[in-house]
């Protein structure tokens, strides 16, 4: 599960990763409560982009952006936009994020759909680049995660602590330390539901 070494990965070897992250990570760690219902259900839609810089990106991200807000949400909920091949670096991951949410307004989607993002070198303001509260937005490759804010906003009323989430992910990460991380992590998982590619 790491990023591009040499030859870019099959897609269905960066789904997988992603998959084992999401598994392991997102819902096992239970570092965002509102995951594992549309993982259950099949409502993740998995995009491997082989795009290689921000006009790639940019590209692929409209067409994503589009299609989620026309797609019937019992089908697909939300968006996981993988680059396996782009943005290895964090602070240029960082940068492109501002150009992303403001092709957000341009499609004038904001209100509609939001993003959020997931990085290898995740590294929160503040903090050293190994310091372990980082992992958790730490994924195997770059990615931009496309949510549709009426699903945000239900999720939210169904956990009313929903504010405490990032404090309380940061000390699930700090009491599991760098090798409880590693061997976590290093556990395989079962094949998860058929999701909607």
């Amino acid at each position: 599960m790491s990023m591009l070494t040499g030859h870019p990965p099959a897609d269905d070897e960066v789904i997988a990763a992603t998959r084992h992250w999401l598994v392991r990570a997102v819902i096992g760690l239970n570092l965002c409560p509102f995951a594992k219902a549309v993982h259950t259900k099949g409502q993740i839609r998995y995009v491997v982009s082989e795009a290689r810089d921000l006009e790639g990106m940019l590209s692929v991200l409209e067409a994503e952006l589009k299609a989620l807000d026309e797609a019937d949400p019992e089908s697909i909920d939300t968006t996981l936009l993988i680059f396996p091949q782009a943005f290895t670096d964090f602070l240029e991951f960082n940068d492109a994020l501002f150009f992303a949410d403001r092709l957000l307004g341009h499609l004038r989607l904001d209100g509609e759909l939001q993003i959020a993002s997931f990085h290898p070198r995740y590294q929160f303001e503040g903090t050293a680049p190994e310091d372990i509260e980082n992992y958790t937005n730490r994924a195997p490759y770059p990615i931009l995660h496309l949510l549709r804010e009426a699903s945000v906003e239900r999720a939210t009323l169904a956990f009313p602590d929903a504010a405490d989430i990032y404090e309380r992910n940061q000390e699930t990460m700090r009491r599991l330390g760098h090798h409880g991380w590693r061997d976590w992590m290093s556990i395989a998982t079962d094949a998860p539901p058929r999701s909607s590619d």
